[in-house]
């Protein structure tokens, strides 16, 4: 038996028009994920005015946990009412559809479809194949494609027309790189007739992607720490972009401030420096890392939380807040 993709117009993307903090496990004393605390975490973000959260994208120490493990988390945040977009990493693409259509059975609102990744990575039609292995498994849940240089692929514009095509469910492309990334995803693949959504994926290009690329929406990795001073940079770009000078410029100012702490999202120890910040701003639980061993050095820290009371300080007096 077949399941039939639903049309195009049934799809409801409103869950990505917004801002969505790839949030983090957090581990208790036992070395085993805490789902209360993150459910709890979860829920005052979306008060705060986040649209939802993603679960397990890069910020859910994915390859750090089992696959049960992971769907338990998504069934507890769908189980208490929030809106979720459930990252598909994965070892095989068959275990990445068996992610996706575990998030369709629980409720969940929609997908974060990753790359192939440990196997044919730089093949074209084993990209294509995945994603629409990921994207058939789940057809009634709006995705978008998670594009990142570091992966060692980039999905381009020619595969991306051909999937939504073909996947109406694909409704959007979360760009992960910089500035050359972002442009090129607005000149080349969402600017298009049919080309979906522009999601800014990395903290310092907020600013860039919704002014210079028309960005309509962001997934954050700082918002998670700080995501009142978040949502109101999104606020900002939002209103610059149509044509609010004073926002503008308040955006710039609040997006140079975050600079250092948004960078943190472009590194691999982005998972670390975040649990960090949040242990000092959320809940100290997420001082305790997925894996014991994965520290920053005592420079690194004293670094971030130098950063992070220069920024708080600057926030507290600052006129656009």
């Amino acid at each position: 038996m077949t399941t039939e993709t639903p049309a195009a117009a049934t799809i409801d993307d409103s869950v990505f028009r917004g801002c969505l903090p790839a949030i983090m496990t957090p581990i208790g004393d036992d070395g085993r994920p805490d789902f209360d605390a993150m459910v709890l975490h979860a829920t005052n973000l979306v008060a705060a005015g986040m649209t939802g959260v993603v679960y397990c994208g890069s910020m859910g120490d994915w390859p750090l946990m089992t696959d049960e493990q992971r769907r338990e988390g998504v069934a507890r945040l769908v189980a208490a009412g929030l809106k979720v977009v459930v990252g598909t990493g994965a070892q095989s693409p068959i275990i990445a559809a068996e992610h996706a259509a575990h998030a369709a059975e629980v409720g969940a609102a929609g997908l974060m479809v990753i790359p192939r990744l440990l196997s044919r990575g730089i093949s074209e039609a084993a990209q294509a194949d995945h994603f629409g292995r990921v994207l058939s498994a789940a057809p009634q849940l709006p995705a978008v494609i998670y594009n990142s240089p570091y992966y060692g692929y980039q999905t381009k514009a020619g595969l991306y027309g051909q999937l939504r095509q073909s996947y109406p469910n694909l409704v959007g492309f979360k760009e992960f790189g910089g500035a050359e990334s972002l442009s090129y995803a607005a000149e080349h693949i969402t600017s298009s007739d049919d080309g979906g959504l522009l999601l800014v994926g990395v903290d310092t290009q907020v600013y860039f992607g919704f002014l210079r690329c028309g960005a309509q929406g962001a997934i954050t990795g700082i918002g998670n720490c700080l995501p009142s001073e978040v949502l109101h940079l999104v606020d900002l770009c939002r209103r610059a972009a149509a044509g609010d000078c004073e926002a503008r410029r308040y955006a710039k100012e609040l997006d140079e401030a975050l600079a250092v702490l948004s960078r943190y999202d472009e590194g691999p120890d982005l998972t670390l420096y975040y649990r960090l910040i949040a242990a000092e701003t959320i809940d100290p639980i997420y001082r305790r890392p997925a894996l014991e061993s994965d520290r920053l050095s005592p420079s690194q820290e004293r670094y971030a939380l130098d950063q992070l009371s220069l920024f708080q300080a600057w926030w507290e007096n600052w006129p656009g807040r």
